[in-house]
């Protein structure tokens, strides 16, 4: 006598259903989602608000943005670092938009913005902090948090220092106001600095070459695994558009102008002292620990945290970050 095999197939695909159920209840959606955060705020995965991605047009270049969150919120702009994009704040904005209203704009010649000629545009720490500046009066956002990385630290500090009415926070990871904080891995860009030629800017090319950007990755993690390939091979698409590595070296050579802006900067936390939150990858060879801790001299309210990680910190702590942040804006009354 035949058998059906239709009571084992429904067995089976009810087993299957009760699997992926609590596969899906008992895991988290991803790696970094603030599950491990401290005690307070836990950021949910956010369908409410879906990040949006978006151009607009300042002082005729195209700049491509990632918004997303309630604009009735309070706003937080996240400032890239080298040699990246809003991309790096992909999982970050998900977590904070639940609260929030985030935005994150790319710099010209990086990510998706625009990246007009050099002959055409100047490629200067100063021009790209008035870049976002118009972006944001664009906009219409007249109050905001700050989150400063990298590079986001010269052009946010100087937007600050224009606007401190408008800033209602700074969120500093891995970005440096303070000469402490400029230690062995800028010894081959001082050189440059100092002497401008076309040989010691070739020294500084490895730095975006595949191995350089894998590196500002990878080094310093607790586990590398955790760290896609994918960053440093999207990072890759701008950097090998045509030019792009003299804008590169055009960058590092601009950024002496930073230093000499460092007491100001520092004379602006101690005069306004804007609520702030230190959130660095201790093992950060390019700024490394020793550039956090000035911080402390200059501004009362802050909280500070250094993370076992390296420079590209949400990565690996994104969710603990996430906590940290959203914790410490309730903490300061921005909400």
């Amino acid at each position: 006598m035949k058998t059906s095999n239709v009571p084992f197939k429904k067995l089976a695909l009810n087993a299957l259903a009760g699997f992926l159920l609590f596969a899906i209840a008992g895991q988290p959606v991803r790696a970094n989602t603030p599950e491990a955060a401290p005690s307070g705020d836990v950021a949910p995965v956010n369908d409410t608000f879906p990040t949006l991605h978006k151009t607009i047009e300042i002082s005729g270049v195209e700049i491509f943005y990632r918004e997303a969150g309630d604009r009735s919120k309070p706003t937080i702009v996240l400032l890239h670092g080298y040699p990246t994009s809003s991309h790096m704040f992909r999982h970050l904005i998900t977590d904070l938009s639940v609260h929030y209203h985030v935005l994150a704009p790319d710099y010209p010649g990086f990510g998706r913005s625009g990246q007009p000629a050099m002959a055409d545009f100047e490629y200067t720490f100063d021009n790209y902090s008035r870049i976002v500046e118009a972006f944001l009066d664009q906009l219409e956002v007249n109050a905001y948090s700050l989150y400063l990385m990298d590079y986001g630290a010269p052009v946010g500090y100087r937007i600050a220092a224009r606007n401190p009415g408008k800033v209602q926070s700074l969120i500093i990871q891995n970005g440096n106001a303070y000469e402490e904080g400029l230690r062995d891995f800028w010894i081959p860009i001082k050189k440059y600095w100092n002497d401008y030629t076309v040989e010691n800017g070739k020294a500084l090319e490895g730095f975006h070459s595949p191995a350089g950007l894998k590196w500002q990755y990878t080094h310093g993690v607790q586990d590398s695994t955790r760290i896609s390939p994918d960053n440093w091979h999207i990072d890759l698409q701008h950097l090998q558009r045509p030019e792009n590595n003299d804008i590169q070296l055009a960058l590092f050579y601009d950024y002496r102008t930073n230093v000499p802006l460092y007491p100001e900067w520092q004379e602006y936390f101690r005069a306004y002292q804007p609520p702030a939150l230190i959130i660095w990858g201790k093992n950060d060879f390019i700024f490394p620990s020793e550039g956090a801790y000035p911080y402390k001299r200059d501004l009362r309210n802050l909280e500070f945290h250094l993370l076992d990680t390296g420079h590209f910190a949400l990565e690996e702590q994104g969710g603990e970050m996430a906590g940290y942040i959203l914790n410490f804006l309730k903490k300061n009354g921005i909400q």
